[in-house]
């Protein structure tokens, strides 16, 4: 970034981008943490059929392409949306989902479910026993509230906030699609609009700086939020809830769940009602883009783990902050003002992003492979130093067979985030080298609705099977 100038250099429209992308992350982390809270609740106090169903599919949203998913936000609540047709048809106006609000509306239905996951296991994390010790001591539903969920909620929604904050610092698809005005636009967004429409790369190096320093304080925040586990020990007891028993009780955990449900759900199902109709409009150029996507993802997957085999178990903490905090749009903007002297950057926008992808995806792949490999070195270590099985031989021989599993989540885990990215490609792309994602916010920038929900749908099944060949291929025939 020596191509920043100083703080001066900033003007009025970036501190009111600051200020934006700040206030937009703090609601997001509040309303999305605030909101999973008796989402949690009703999950831990409840079982019913197709609840272990229900919280898997709670992950979803993770690796579902966000360009995707504001597709079928915009499908389920924006002014033509099912919702909004709803309130016309009753006299009320209908929603405006772009500016603030919709910015928030998407952080929240991508970051709800983590919130729910982090909180529902600081609950679970409660030993029964002390719900049992509660009802004989003839707690009523507030006093077991207060003397029992809400200090595990003091201690573990503080971390989820924390990450939540961090994740929609630098949500650059998001801002893209349902931000962009002078009153709604983030400093990546910025970074894009002083790269693309004014071509000022000093400008854009100082915001990337600025953003780089904004999340890694965040990220530094997240090391200095420590969850304790809950204190005292249990016998593994199911939980039986006294205080879930009443028919208020019910009727509001209920709510919760199908409300919640409902939120995550209807914009998948307007994706695949509306994309089954649009495949027939798609155009050739989707199904060019679709290749390359295809080609960036597989060549992303294997740098993201030929870099995460060496790395794992050792510089995991650390790789795994600095991928918190550096996005994208920075590191792309970084590595076209390093190319730009000895080629045209604009021909190299697929492997750069297959690059970018894969050192973002690299934080989630150290964390799967990282407790294995540890784990491998403390049981197998010795026994293969006394062998001789070192260096490749002790990865082909111990390590790698006993790592399909992670092995094969990881790669699907990079895979999917690679389909779905809207980031560097937007800085580096020209009409013929354009991945899926960039392709489909096209068509819906010419407003070709149909052709982008077909080019939505075809993203979704292509974004699900990779993650699915890459995950079944690690399990088929691997060792307990």
């Amino acid at each position: 970034m020596v191509r920043a100038g100083g703080l001066s250099a900033l003007g009025p429209a970036d501190y009111a981008a600051l200020r934006f992308t700040v206030l937009q992350a703090l609601a997001s982390a509040a309303f999305s943490v605030l909101l999973a809270v008796p989402v949690a609740r009703a999950l831990a106090r409840r079982r019913f059929p197709g609840r272990g169903t229900l919280v898997t599919l709670l992950g979803a949203p993770f690796i579902l392409p966000v360009i995707v998913a504001v597709l079928g936000l915009l499908a389920a609540f924006g002014q033509n949306g099912l919702v909004s047709r709803g309130l016309m048809a009753v006299g009320l106006p209908p929603l405006d989902v772009y500016g603030m609000h919709g910015v928030v509306l998407a952080h929240v239905f991508f970051n709800l479910p983590l919130a729910t996951r982090l909180i529902l296991q600081g609950w679970l994390a409660i030993p029964a026993e002390r719900f049992r010790l509660a009802e004989s001591l003839g707690f009523g539903p507030m006093t077991m509230l207060r003397v029992l969920e809400a200090p595990m909620l003091a201690r573990v929604a503080p971390g989820a906030f924390a990450v939540i904050f961090v994740i929609c610092l630098s949500s650059f698809a998001v801002a893209l699609t349902l931000g962009g005005g002078p009153s709604a636009t983030t400093v990546e967004l910025a970074i894009y609009q002083a790269f693309r429409f004014d071509f000022d790369l000093g400008h854009a190096a100082m915001l990337g700086l600025v953003q780089l320093g904004l999340a890694g304080v965040a990220g530094l925040a997240i090391l200095a939020v420590r969850v304790p586990g809950v204190s005292g020990a249990g016998l593994d007891r199911a939980v039986s809830r006294q205080d879930a028993r009443g028919a208020v009780a019910r009727a509001v955990d209920a709510a919760a769940i199908g409300l919640a449900a409902a939120f995550l759900l209807l914009p998948l199902a307007m994706i695949l009602s509306r994309g089954a109709l649009g495949l027939a409009e798609l155009p050739a150029s989707v199904w060019q883009a679709a290749g390359h996507s295809i080609l960036v993802a597989l060549a992303s997957t294997l740098l993201c783990v030929a870099l995460a085999l060496p790395l794992a178990g050792r510089l995991g903490d650390v790789i795994g902050l600095a991928g918190i905090a550096v996005s994208p749009l920075v590191i792309g903007t970084g590595l076209f003002l390093l190319v730009r002297p000895y080629a045209n950057p604009f021909t190299l926008a697929l492997p750069v992003t297959a690059l970018v992808n894969a050192l973002m995806s690299l934080p989630f792949a150290l964390r799967a492979l990282g407790p294995e490999v540890a784990q491998i070195r403390a049981d197998y270590d010795r026994l293969a130093q006394s062998l001789g099985l070192t260096g490749w031989r002790w990865w082909a021989r111990v390590a790698l067979p006993r790592l399909r599993r992670p092995l094969g989540f990881a790669a699907g885990l990079a895979a999917a985030l690679s389909m779905g990215d809207l980031g560097v490609i937007a800085l580096f792309a020209d009409p013929d080298r354009a991945t899926l994602p960039l392709q489909m916010y096209r068509l819906m920038g010419a407003y070709r609705m149909e052709a982008a929900h077909g080019a939505a749908l075809l993203l979704l099944a292509l974004s699900l099977g990779l993650f699915w060949v890459f995950d079944r291929g690690g399990r088929v025939d691997a060792d307990a």
